[in-house]
């Protein structure tokens, strides 16, 4: 499947700060990535209109039953907006039971550094998944 590309909802200042986040999820079985494709439409569609957004790509890789997102957001107040507002709160609630790992990672950059690459994205990803993973050996 292809990656959804980086769209601008809103086009940041020239010289300002974003703040980033990028989110890797897998699913417990194949039967749930329908579900979690179909709604990471609906919350693409959301972000697309969500003020303070400055960018957003999806990556779906249903056969391997993960999905990455990558947004950049006029600060975090914006970001948690976002993520409280309906139909993403729902879509979150809703998926919580299909999901068998999930990682964040969070970082601000400068806006002439948008849009943030996906080698970047996934780089920061697997970094934060292993201290994570360091944490919970301890």
């Amino acid at each position: 499947m292809p990656t959804l590309p980086w769209t601008v909802p809103n086009p940041p200042p020239p010289h300002g700060t974003a703040f980033v986040m990028a989110s890797r999820f897998e699913v417990r079985t194949l039967k749930d990535v329908p579900r979690f494709f179909l709604r990471s439409l609906a919350a693409w569609k959301q972000v697309r209109s969500a003020p303070g957004a400055y960018g957003a790509s999806l990556i779906a890789q249903p056969a391997r039953r993960v999905f990455y997102t990558l947004s950049a957001w006029q600060d975090r107040d914006a970001l948690y907006a976002y993520a409280r507002a309906e139909p993403h709160r729902g879509i979150m609630t809703s998926l919580r039971p299909t999901m068998r790992t999930s990682t964040f990672t969070f970082w601000e950059v400068g806006t002439t550094g948008l849009p943030i690459t996906w080698d970047d994205a996934r780089r920061r990803l697997a970094e934060q998944a292993r201290r994570t993973d360091a944490v919970g050996d301890a």
